[in-house]
């Protein structure tokens, strides 16, 4: 009698988003470097190098387990194969490809996230699909018992975030933190930085934005350098200035983690239990602590979760708040969704000026600020992503799907998974509430207080009529009374709408901003 064969060893197939050792089990590894990954629509050109940079750094770091293999597009790599395996992909493009191409690829389930997907499926289900945010963070704390005093949270309540909006300090132009950590760039990065360049050149790929030095962790040695620094230097102060916002401080406290965390070479446990640790040592407050775990095993796990949940059909129907009225001046434009129902007209498209990331086009400081650190960096903190990019949006009415793809094309941590509930759901409310209970709208007076760009700029945030005023708090008004037959049976919009009918000048703001031309 013969001892039976042992089973073949399959290769793991490695994919954006799984360069770090949690998506490693030890064998032989196959890493595809297709580069339809940069050239479907233009990219951030800091995006492309962190992403090319940290799948070439994977493949130095597995050494002769690895077998690197660059293509044009994905399925020229797994078209024959037969021997692969691969945790799920972190998208519904890539999902379908190794299902359809590499038909005989073992699919293992997803890594990555402190929730499973198929337990957050049965938690949603349960619920009816009727859930927030704040649900499924208050079950993941008490599951794991982070920040709990038996059964209750320390301080009294899950989320600490009224202790965390503070302004910028009066008068300051800077926190006065030491610059971050930033990596090294090396020889892999020199080789990243030519191939771009060539491939630019021959017309191969188009980028958007500045070839910034390489400022975020690509491998899982720099994430932890970059996640420790953050934790002795910023977490502190990451609390109650998470809101603010300075001109000549673009990083504040926050942690630039989020890119090795979407590459995958940075655990969200691991982040979590560094800053669980410094809350234990005395080392950093309560509300800092638990508002960077609310922002990791709560909002970040949540849009995980929901980008499968709400499925495929999510954002094929959508349209912006108000579109026909904001689109009237131009034809109405259709799209084949990508679900059943019929075409929609879509809000305007995006301005030249905003793809281009042109902030010379732009007189409103808060806006050009933002542009700038688009363009420079291909990144900014949420508020500014929120209350200035998105806030701008949402007035104007631009259209949700160019916008979200926008989204994620210029910001470095952008992904396919990031971007739909941010986007179409929580800053252009382009769902009718599904992720948000309301629009993330505010005038100029919310941008005054959290920031320190209304004193240097030609409008006044105070002021919605005549040649100085805020197109932030004029574009508000104009929102609110293009939105009003969406938004009427919103509890939460009554106020705002009662102020709005009420206003003498109404009809006045709304003929200025639909006829105003440099923002």
């Amino acid at each position: 009698m013969t001892d039976p064969a042992p089973a073949a060893v399959r290769r793991r197939l490695l994919l954006p988003g799984q360069y770090g050792p949690a998506f490693d089990d030890g064998g032989p590894v196959l890493v595809v470097e297709a580069r339809e990954f940069f050239t479907a629509r233009p990219v951030h050109r800091t995006k492309a190098h962190l992403w090319l940079s940290a799948l070439r750094h994977r493949v130095r770091a597995l050494g002769e387990r690895a077998e690197h293999v660059r293509v044009e597009h994905l399925r020229d790599a797994l078209v024959g194969q037969d021997d692969l395996e691969v945790v799920d992909p972190p998208s519904r493009v890539q999902r379908a490809q190794v299902r359809h191409w590499g038909h005989g690829t073992t699919i293992l389930p997803s890594r990555g996230f402190v929730t499973g997907e198929d337990e957050f499926a049965r938690w949603a289900a349960e619920r009816g699909g009727r859930f927030l945010m704040e649900a499924h963070y208050e079950r993941v704390r008490r599951r794991e018992g982070w920040l709990m005093a038996n059964d209750a949270p320390l301080g009294g309540a899950f989320s600490l975030d009224a202790q965390n909006r503070q302004p910028p300090p009066r008068g300051a132009t800077t926190l006065g933190l030491p610059a971050p950590w930033w990596p090294t760039e090396d020889d892999v990065d020199d080789e990243v930085r030519a191939d771009l360049d060539r491939w630019e050149r021959d017309g191969l790929v188009q980028f958007v934005g500045r070839d910034d030095r390489r400022r975020f962790a690509v491998t899982p040695d720099e994430a932890q350098a970059a996640l420790d620094d953050f934790v002795a230097v910023r977490l502190g102060d990451f609390g109650p200035y998470e809101d603010a916002v300075l001109t000549n401080d673009w990083t504040m406290a926050h942690s630039l983690l989020s890119v090795p965390l979407n590459l995958g070479v940075l655990d969200p446990r691991q982040a979590i239990d560094a800053a669980l640790a410094a809350h234990a040592s005395g080392a950093a407050p309560l509300a800092s602590v638990e508002g960077f775990v609310r922002q990791v095993a709560g909002w970040r796990d949540y849009v995980w979760h929901l980008y499968w949940w709400l499925g495929d059909d999510y954002g094929s129907d959508v349209e912006a708040l108000g579109a026909r009225s904001a689109a009237q001046a131009a034809p109405p434009r259709t799209r084949p969704p990508a679900g059943a129902g019929p075409a929609y007209p879509a809000g305007p498209s995006l301005p030249a000026w905003w793809r281009d990331l042109d902030a010379t086009e732009v007189d409103a400081v808060c806006l050009s600020v933002a542009l700038d650190g688009v363009r420079d960096h291909g990144w900014l903190h949420h508020i500014q992503r929120l209350m200035v990019l998105g806030n701008w949006a949402l007035q104007r009415g631009y259209d949700p799907l160019e916008l979200t793809e926008w989204f994620t094309d210029v910001f470095v941590d952008g992904t396919d998974w990031v971007m739909p509930a941010n986007v179409i759901g929580m800053s252009q409310h382009a769902d009718g509430g599904v992720v948000a209970t309301k629009p993330y709208a505010a005038g100029g007076r919310y941008i005054d207080r959290m920031t320190d760009h209304c004193g240097g700029c030609r409008f006044n945030p105070t002021t919605r009529l005549g040649e100085d005023a805020c197109p932030f708090t004029a574009g508000y008004w104009a929102f609110l009374e293009r939105a009003e037959p969406a938004l009427r049976r919103n509890p939460r919009m009554r106020r705002p709408l009662q102020q709005m009918r009420a206003m003498p000048d109404l009809a006045a703001v709304v003929a200025q901003e639909a006829a105003r031309g440099r923002p």
